[in-house]
């Protein structure tokens, strides 16, 4: 996944005290006798001490992928999450910070090597780069809590995607685990409360990817909070068509004026091809609705080929007339 490579971002305090520890180990063990001796002991100090911090900011702004090159639907949700106008000032002051304490450092080894007394001119260098660290503490802060919310997201990939919708226990995670042939993938959107299921399968040498988003596409849009209704948003950034399920039976709990009107929402919602499918047709409750495109039961697996054949269908005639469009 895109953010796994991210370590955890350490304060400035840490950051400090590592980098000031290992200059004074160089020291430790050292017999310093006479003027050169002492110069070169709180030289080789200055520059452990920089090299240290300088490294270690480096790394956490190498380690954030460029916001430029990111996927747009990865963009959008590091954008509900953090802002990525945030982000990008925090990684610019980390990365001024890098440059200007490898300038101290450079600065003080001069200044030392024309003084009398390099212990003072160390001391200057350490407090400059304390006081640099200490500007950037909030940045830090800001992109080690980036950090850990990014690596909560799923990992979706920039392929061919069926997006799962209806109201609970209609059938959504049993029809992701009955196309794909497996147990599927389960990870949690930062500001759901349940897991996103991703499952894939194969046709010819493409694979698709099929999610259910439970606590995003389950509910009427009317109970979202922003953040939620901007993770749907970001939804669109996939080359995706909706699976909308509806349960003809009742039997989930919900009316199906209630699931009619949910999918009325989606629609709105989401401007991409979407086919409406009832399930649970193995059912003695079960009934034909004009609404309703398609039908299968994900409990006996009758008409779920059918249904993929049908989704796969339409993602390929979707990439036909936005090559046409492009055109």
């Amino acid at each position: 996944m895109i953010f796994e490579k991210i370590h955890t971002v350490p304060t400035s305090d840490e950051l400090v005290d590592k980098a000031f520890r290992r200059a004074n180990r160089a020291m430790s063990g050292k017999t310093i006798s006479g003027r050169d001796t002492a110069l070169k002991a709180n030289e080789s100090m200055i520059l452990t001490a920089a090299n240290i911090l300088t490294d270690n900011l480096s790394n956490a702004v190498r380690r954030f992928p460029s916001f430029d090159q990111l996927q747009p639907f990865y963009y959008e949700l590091a954008d509900i999450l953090i802002g990525v106008d945030e982000l990008r000032k925090a990684l610019g002051r980390i990365d001024w910070a890098s440059t200007k304490i490898h300038e101290v450092a450079r600065e003080h080894v001069g200044k030392m090597r024309r003084s009398k007394d390099p212990i003072i001119i160390r001391k200057q260098a350490f407090g400059r780069m304390g006081s640099i660290m200490k500007s950037i503490d909030k940045e830090l802060l800001l992109l080690n809590e980036a950090r850990n919310k990014l690596r909560k997201l799923p990992d979706v990939h920039d392929e061919p995607t069926i997006i799962v919708a209806g109201y609970p226990n209609i059938g959504k995670s049993s029809f992701v685990s009955k196309a794909t042939g497996a147990t599927p993938e389960i990870a949690a959107y930062p500001f759901t409360t349940k897991g996103v299921s991703i499952g894939h399968f194969m046709v010819g040498n493409e694979r698709y990817q099929v999610m259910d988003t439970p606590g995003l596409l389950d509910r009427p849009m009317s109970e979202r909070n922003a953040i939620e209704l901007q993770a749907i948003s970001a939804l669109k950034h996939l080359k995706a068509v909706v699976l909308f399920i509806i349960d003809p039976t009742e039997t989930c709990g919900y009316e199906i004026k209630d699931q009619q009107n949910m999918l009325n929402e989606v629609k709105q919602q989401f401007p991409l091809p979407l086919l409406v499918v009832a399930n649970k047709s193995d059912l003695p409750q079960y009934r034909d609705l004009e609404l309703v495109d398609m039908k299968m039961s994900t409990m006996t697996g009758e008409g779920i080929q059918e249904v993929m054949d049908r989704l796969v269908k339409m993602i390929q005639e979707s990439r036909t007339e936005e090559k046409q469009t492009d055109e």
